[in-house]
């Protein structure tokens, strides 16, 4: 099985992430100007089906032996970030499995690896690679589901890789395809995805945990409130969430009390992720001080916009929405929930090199 910095020949292609018993699906036709045209698009959930009966219901959409690309979902596989080992090229898989066998969830002998290297591979100072982690049993589920399609499986390609293509994609098409930019998107109701990328190149990727209900909050408001037992008086101080533990509440006077609960606002609850983008952003700073940041952009469903102007005005900063309706008109037809499935899938359509080579 390759991976997606290995070249095949491509024609149509059918592009495809499973797990969970869920399939999200994108069908395109290379079209003479080297692109892709979406001729089908959505998600399909096994539900109660025997996997037979699942497999004839995906044949009705005429799903069945396609060319095929996969990526892996979040969840699905680690990224990794070391240091370049000093070997040859051809040893280079092998010098990073064995650099990363502490740092792997699974056992290292049931694991698949790869390489790839963190930006284009000419920065100053010790050079780095981003290595891909993905269990045995995770890539034997998608061959299986792939033989049964009687799919000719080409690609196993990553969600920070079609991430960074999206937002090069939308970099380019704005003017600022030389510059650094910076992409959060909420992948499921419990995580995002920051990366930056320059010059169609991906430098950083991060994974960041959401608090409960992120996509429902009300993020307009950052009033504390706080639970009083009755008749209990408790002098106002101030009130500093403890995002490591449990929440702690000073009194005017010093000393702490047990009496007053505090209840944190929807705000107060999501400022662990803005302190995170913010170290983010300011690592990229001094880090890649020669690659100046153009700008954050956000995906979060029909949140995009609110959680997009929420994080600008807190972090002081320009941060605008991820609008794919230029790129992918198709993708305005699915439910949020199957947007977040398939956004990933359009970004391997974006690949310089997925129609032609």
């Amino acid at each position: 099985m390759r991976w997606p910095w290995q070249r095949n020949a491509l024609t149509d292609l059918l592009v495809v992430s499973w797990g969970g018993q869920s399939l999200a699906y994108v069908q395109a036709k290379a079209n003479p100007g080297g692109k892709f045209d979406i001729l089908k698009i959505g998600v399909e959930n096994q539900g109660s089906d025997t996997p037979e009966a699942f497999l004839e219901r995906l044949k009705a959409l005429n799903l069945h032996g396609a060319r095929v690309q996969a990526v892996l979902k979040v969840d699905q596989y680690q990224l990794l970030q070391i240091d370049t080992p000093a070997v040859p090229p051809e040893e280079m898989r092998a010098a990073a499995r064995y650099q990363i066998r502490d740092m792997v969830e699974s056992h290292i002998d049931d694991i698949t690896i790869d390489v790839m290297h963190v930006g284009d591979g000419k920065q100053k100072g010790n050079a780095h690679l981003f290595v891909v982690v993905a269990a045995n049993s995770v890539l034997r589920e998608i061959s299986d589901l792939a033989k049964s399609m009687q799919w000719s499986l080409a690609v196993v390609d990553i969600a920070e890789n079609a991430q960074r293509n999206l937002q090069s994609a939308l970099a380019v098409r704005d003017g600022m395809g030389q510059s650094a930019t910076a992409a959060l998107v909420v992948v499921n109701d419990h995580q995002a995805v920051l990366t930056i990328s320059a010059n169609e190149e991906l430098y950083y990727s991060r994974r960041l945990e959401l608090p409960d209900r992120f996509l429902a909050m009300d993020l307009g408001s950052s009033v504390e409130i706080f639970s009083e037992e009755p008749g209990v008086y408790s002098p106002v101080g101030e009130y500093v969430p403890d995002y490591g533990g449990a929440d702690s509440y000073t009194g005017a006077y010093g000393g702490s009390t047990t009496t007053a609960t505090p209840v944190q606002s929807d705000a107060d609850r999501a400022q662990r992720l803005l302190v995170e983008v913010q170290r983010s952003l300011d690592l990229w700073d001094r880090t890649w001080s020669s690659i100046p940041l153009a700008g954050l952009r956000v995906y979060a469903g029909a949140r995009s916009f609110d959680i997009a102007a929420w994080i600008s005005q807190e972090i002081g900063q320009t941060v605008t929405m991820l609008e794919f309706e230029g790129l992918f008109a198709a993708l305005a037809d699915l439910s949020a929930s199957d947007q977040m499935a398939c956004l990933p899938l359009l970004g391997v359509l974006l690949r310089d090199d997925a129609a032609s080579t």
